[in-house]
């Protein structure tokens, strides 16, 4: 039986008072629990979030959401990347709703438990649904990879700096800022 939207609502109702904090996807007629990130990756996808937050919201480009965003996509999935992007000239009002929009940006962040084939997958799968840029960052080897459709995928090091001059000309993000900084034990 293939699930839909629907099916999910109503999963998501029963669910309502139950203590447990469920992130529940619809994909391909499935229902994927997602568990909680690692606390690397929630500090890099908050990271990041910043970042492009920091520049998005003070030139009004569009709207920037965390791993709690959903968004129907043209496939009926229903998905929530890590980060995500969307301007505004195609989100000019938020709904209190799943956004029926494709992000312009989406960016994955592989967990402990990720993996990475799957990420790749869930990309490419962006990517064919409108998805105009996709960015994976696996902490595992520091690495940043930068999706378009139909090119090949460019990786990114600590000594790069990325740029998504056709979504936000002027932005740049030095990767090396992604990673968790490493405190001294005596407070430096």
């Amino acid at each position: 039986m293939s699930l839909t939207i629907e099916h999910l609502k109503n999963l998501q109702s029963q669910l309502e008072n139950d203590s447990s904090d469920y992130q529940i996807e619809l994909r391909e007629g499935n229902l994927i629990v997602m568990g909680p990130s690692d606390i690397v990756s929630s500090y890099i996808g908050a990271q990041l979030s910043r970042l492009l937050g920091n520049w998005v919201s003070p030139r009004r480009l569009g709207l920037v959401f965390d791993s709690s965003g959903g968004f129907i996509l043209p496939n009926a999935d229903l998905t929530a990347p890590d980060v995500s992007y969307v301007s505004r000239s195609r989100m000019p009002r938020t709904v209190r709703y799943f956004s029926e929009v494709v992000p312009d940006l989406v960016v994955e962040i592989k967990s402990q438990s990720d993996r990475i084939i799957k990420l790749r997958e869930k990309i490419q799968m962006f990517l064919e649904q409108g998805v105009k840029v996709g960015i994976l960052i696996d902490p595992d080897e520091l690495t940043v990879t930068l999706y378009r459709p139909n090119q090949t995928p460019i990786v990114f090091t600590d000594t790069d700096i990325l740029t998504l001059p056709e979504l936000l000309p002027g932005w740049e993000l030095q990767i090396a800022d992604l990673w968790p900084p490493v405190f001294e034990e005596n407070g430096d």
